[in-house]
């Protein structure tokens, strides 16, 4: 067994939590891997050949980093919360080393979680074309560039017309991403267990557009509108896609692979919901 450790180098009791981690797997005669600092090295590749446990230590945003290092592999991910909001995670420093090795020994819930495959068509500054792929827990976004203008675009669900919508842009989030950007732009909180799409229009010049779910199978397109020259941006999990060109057209599709994420219990989801939304932290 190896272990993959992700930290968020920014948090110092991190890091040190990461390392009290890294001496007690050691001694426990357990492989550990430790993922590098992205800020410092941001092309750098992480190895996952081997590791049966990634373990995020951080908030939801190292998560994510995580789950981008995993991807579609299904390698078993447990997070553990020094951040800021802890959505995501089991555990925090108090319970360290006990939610580990319950990890290990196989004592926690495992929740599936679906993610996207993304494709992104982009036009180079000569007119030519580039397509652009990648993976997302959370959500693919279409937002307006700095100049704040309206953005133009139609979207479709596996090859049916929804609406051409002007605004400000447009999330297509998996479950999980349900309580991120497509929760802040008014969308609803989505169970885990949901495997289609959450779409949800962002600030439109209409009072018709509305959020909508799709089947598992649907996949989603978002087509620029040509007409209007507006800078657009699109972002997988808040990183940014094709930076420095125009994007022109967004195909969403549920990913060839699950996030296994290990949590205590089936109703994690629902006390994390009762506990960051709604302000319970006596259940």
């Amino acid at each position: 067994m190896k272990v993959l450790l992700v930290p968020n180098y920014s948090r110092p009791h991190a890091v040190e939590g990461a390392r009290r981690l890294s001496d007690w797997l050691i001694r426990e005669g357990v492989e550990v891997q430790w993922a590098h600092d992205k800020k410092l090295y941001p092309n750098k590749v992480v190895d996952t050949t081997g590791v049966g446990l990634v373990v995020s230590l951080g908030g939801d945003g190292t998560l994510l980093r995580a789950a981008r290092i995993v991807e579609y592999s299904e390698i078993p991910m447990l997070g553990l919360s020094y951040g800021h909001l802890g959505f995501l995670t089991c555990g925090g420093p108090d319970d360290l080393i006990q939610t580990v090795s319950d990890a290990l020994e196989g004592n926690l819930h495992v929740s599936h979680r679906m993610t996207l495959d993304i494709e992104v068509e982009f036009e180079r500054p000569d007119g030519t074309m580039v397509t652009e792929r990648s993976f997302a827990l959370n959500d693919l976004s279409l937002t307006h560039g700095i100049r704040g203008d309206m953005i133009v675009f139609d979207v479709s669900v596996s090859g049916h017309p929804i609406d051409r919508l002007r605004g400000d842009g447009f999330v297509v989030s998996t479950a999980t991403g349900s309580t991120g950007y497509a929760l802040a732009a008014g969308g609803p909180i989505v169970t885990p267990e949901f495997a289609g799409m959450v779409c949800v229009p962002v600030a439109c010049h209409t009072i018709t557009a509305r959020a909508f779910l799709t089947a598992p199978t649907d996949v989603v397109e978002i087509r620029i509108n040509p007409e209007r020259h507006a800078d657009r941006l699109f972002f997988a999990d808040g990183q940014p896609l094709g930076e420095g060109l125009r994007g022109m057209r967004a195909t969403i599709r549920r990913g060839p692979g699950d996030i296994i994420l290990l949590d205590r219990s089936a109703r994690s989801f629902y006390k994390s919901v009762s506990r960051v939304f709604y302000g319970n932290t006596n259940r």
